[in-house]
């Protein structure tokens, strides 16, 4: 029997991270470069570059950044082509990259009544096209190796929102975000079954994270929530840390929800 050290190594292993020059995307980079996994991170940002140096400058690891839009199906596709010519082969992907805060977008919050369509297809192409279109594409590469693949949803994706939290704020709920990310569940579960037995498909669905919001929101958040805060990048870790690994041989089709307790209320 296999120690648990040995279950939760990712040595000589290669992880594809979208949404790479975002928080999340950073914390979960860090967990799989911890743990011995060479990284590609890749983001519509250029800035994920030098995330990826910084990346491989800590960790004795490799680690490559990759500009590339997820509204662009030719740029989706032709990343796996991308890492298995940097690193050979390709064991996780994580699916961080989504339109999550577009408030500075027409119609993304607000009232229902103005919320855009054009907006809403959007983020239904980053937050749930881009994410079937890749797991598509790195799919033969994912069996060779039986490996995983990761997505992250949101307590938006099971809940409806209490709108209460956001009074007195600019803060907003957006329909169209909720709406991708419970699309995003079902995905998942779906590739469960069919890309069984060589590859799992799980989900991480974060509560609230905090960073910068409104100090009326963080404490209505942290009272409706059992721990009694908000959540941090560094939450994330262990759970990336399981899902990516033999740890979780036996898991798939699960949803793995990190919210300190909010969805049990």
């Amino acid at each position: 029997m296999k120690s648990v050290g040995d279950l939760q190594r990712l040595t000589g292993r290669a992880a594809l991270v979208t949404g790479g020059a975002g928080h999340v995307a950073q914390a979960v980079a860090q967990a799989i470069a911890e743990l011995g996994g060479h990284v590609a991170l890749t983001d519509r940002d250029e800035r994920v570059t030098a995330c990826a140096a910084a990346l491989g400058a800590t960790w004795p690891i490799d680690a490559v950044g990759l500009v590339a839009d997820l509204e662009r199906e030719a740029d989706v596709r032709a990343l796996p082509g991308q890492v298995l010519d940097r690193f050979g082969r390709l064991d996780v992907l994580v699916h961080c990259g989504a339109m999550v805060s577009a408030e500075q977008l027409s119609g993304w919050t607000g009232p229902f009544e103005t919320q855009h369509a054009d907006t809403w297809r959007r983020a239904l192409e980053i937050n749930l096209t881009a994410p079937f279109i890749l797991t598509q594409a790195v799919a033969p590469a994912l069996r060779r190796a039986r490996g995983s693949v990761i997505a992250f949803g949101s307590i938006y994706g099971m809940l409806g929102p209490d709108l209460r939290l956001y009074a007195g704020t600019q803060m907003g709920n957006s329909a169209a975000y909720a709406a991708s990310k419970g699309g995003l569940a079902q995905l998942v579960r779906w590739l469960a079954t069919v890309l069984a037995p060589e590859i799992r498909v799980n989900m991480i669905t974060l509560g609230g994270i905090k960073r910068g919001q409104p100090a009326a929101f963080q404490e209505r958040y942290a009272s409706r929530t059992p721990i009694g805060r908000m959540g941090t990048e560094e939450d994330v870790k262990g759970a990336v840390a399981f899902l990516a690994t033999d740890a979780s041989a036996y898991v798939t089709g699960q949803n793995l929800v990190i919210d300190g307790g909010f969805v049990a209320w």
